[in-house]
């Protein structure tokens, strides 16, 4: 900073502003998403088909368009805003457990595993399906997490030693994936395990919802319940330790749970980055540091982006819809880059 020059007061808009502005955003994106696509479907077709299907009107509807709202559009924009809110809450939890800004919910290489093991199914037909898909991928991204665990645990670094057994791990198990897809896939087998790996909210229904929602919720208030302790984690284990947390172990018990909704998340919808990378630095941005508020506050604000990106990503390039994933980074790179230069302007 020059001198003479006084210190740029950084604005703090208050928490429950923000999270209420954006759930009602929240709300109203997800009824706009469901008017978007090839059949076109009104705002009153799309309220006429929840308020039959919750049992609260019965209002005469095309059959064709209540599956397209009930069945296809519905459960997607709902598995966007789940997989939004986990992603970016996990890394808010990763960013303040590593006091690393550019941790993300990958780093614990949980997603190249998750890879492999939907590759492994995909390719050697070790499963049927989706669901198979799935299975394979939760269990090898919980194989990963315990391999980078174990890693870290060896090296006795702290958290650069886990930062490195991630990266190792990572590393690893994409190597493994790109092996098995070159010596056993065939060119179908490999455009739809691509597909995937890029991440996709393609045939999304309505197990797929509970399964989202319910471990954001539980995920959700596990953080929220820990919120103080992550503020001492931000500033370093002594600080966390002098004020009576076991480090070691409240660190192991919330790198599982990230895991665990990592998993989850990327055995329903695929690899979707740079969510957990970028949204948490926009709520802090907004609320600032206290993890109290940036916890709802990157909730709401992951859940709206993936809402929009997925909308954005099956209709820009329609009828061949967009990975998801890519659209994540196509938009989340400018944005992150966004974020640094105000960042940067902030502290000047």
């Amino acid at each position: 900073m020059t001198a003479g020059m006084t210190p740029r007061r950084i604005v703090r808009l208050p928490a429950a502003l923000v999270i209420a502005l954006g759930v009602v955003a929240l709300v109203a994106s997800i009824a706009a998403a469901m008017t978007l696509g090839a059949a076109d479907v009104s705002l009153v077709t799309v309220r006429d088909v929840i308020l039959n299907n919750l049992a609260l009107a019965n209002i005469p509807v095309r059959p064709a368009a209540n599956a397209i709202v009930w069945e296809d559009r519905l459960p997607r924009a709902l598995v966007a805003a789940a997989c939004g809110a986990g992603l970016g809450l996990c890394g808010v939890v990763m960013q303040a457990l590593l006091r690393n800004p550019l941790a993300d919910p990958f780093i614990l290489g949980v997603s190249s595993g998750a890879s492999t093991g939907a590759v492994l199914v995909a390719v050697l037909g070790l499963g049927s399906g989706a669901l198979g898909l799935s299975a394979g991928a939760f269990i090898g991204a919980l194989v990963a997490f315990a391999l980078v665990l174990v890693l870290a645990r060896a090296a006795a670094a702290g958290t650069s030693g886990v930062i490195l057994a991630g990266v190792a791990g990572t590393h690893f198990f994409s190597a493994l994936t790109s092996l098995i897809v070159f010596a056993f896939a065939d060119s179908d087998a490999t455009r739809g395990v691509m597909f995937w790996l890029l991440g996709s909210l393609e045939g999304m229904r309505w197990n797929h919802v509970l399964l989202a929602i319910v471990v954001v919720t539980v995920g959700a208030l596990a953080v929220a319940a820990s919120a103080q302790t992550l503020d001492a984690f931000a500033f370093g284990d002594d600080v966390a330790a002098s004020l009576g947390i076991h480090v070691s172990r409240v660190r192991t018990l919330l790198f599982i749970l990230t895991a665990l909704m990592t998993a989850t998340l990327v055995s329903i919808a695929g690899a979707i980055g740079f969510v957990g990378l970028v949204l948490p630095h926009a709520a802090r941005l907004l609320v600032g540091p206290r993890h109290a508020r940036v916890v709802p506050t990157t909730i709401v604000l992951g859940a709206l982006f993936m809402v929009w990106v997925d909308a954005a990503s099956r209709t820009v390039f329609a009828p061949s819809p967009l990975p998801v994933g890519v659209g994540t980074a196509l938009v989340g790179v400018p944005v992150f880059v966004a974020l640094l230069v105000r960042r940067k302007k902030v502290r000047a």
